[in-house]
């Protein structure tokens, strides 16, 4: 028996009567893997620019980086430099010999007023002397610094031999006092 066939159909084994599709060759469809093949290369390509100018990027900072390090570097060890003649400068005995050379004379005795309680006066005033000692120390105080030699010595200072203790004694001999400019300066 011939089940849902027609005349002269045969029934196949594990068909069950269905219709039977069959593929003909013909003609294949324009849009293939072409297009897709295209869109991929393009990807890949973009990918790769993309990298290239991300890595060109990480090194110009690399590049700006190193160079400011150096700069920092120099700036560092010009206010290292800067800090040390500031100390130089600022010491006692350094302060000694520039206020000799304008002049300075050490103050003589120095009286305080004491306005809390009533104005009293402390201590008795007394005018500055002209070639009082000044104590200076011996101890360099920056090792690395090269000692002066005599003739870099200011004309006014003339040292003495050492003390007890490490200390030498200075004389100062001030220069006369400058004349008073024209107008009193009284104006500034």
């Amino acid at each position: 028996m011939v089940a849902g066939g027609g005349a002269g159909s045969a029934v196949l084994p594990g068909q069950g009567g269905r219709a039977r599709i069959t593929v003909r060759p013909g003609r294949r469809p324009v849009r293939g893997r072409t297009p897709f093949a295209v869109l991929v290369v393009v990807l890949l390509a973009a990918g790769l620019l993309g990298l290239l100018a991300l890595n060109t990027a990480l090194n110009e900072g690399s590049f700006e980086l190193s160079r400011l390090q150096r700069q920092t570097t120099v700036l560092t060890d010009e206010q290292q430099g800067l800090q040390h003649q500031i100390d130089q400068n600022s010491a006692p005995d350094a302060l000694a010999r520039r206020a000799a050379e304008l002049g300075m004379v050490p103050a003589g005795g120095m009286a305080f007023l004491d306005v809390p309680n009533g104005g009293k006066v402390l201590g008795s005033p007394g005018p500055a002397q002209d070639n009082q000692p000044v104590k200076r120390s011996t101890a360099e105080p920056w090792p690395g610094k090269p000692q002066p030699s005599p003739s870099d010595r200011p004309s006014g200072a003339a040292p003495s031999a050492p003390a007890s203790g490490g200390d030498t004694t200075v004389r100062v001999n001030p220069a006369p006092p400058a004349a008073p400019a024209a107008g009193g300066g009284a104006g500034r």
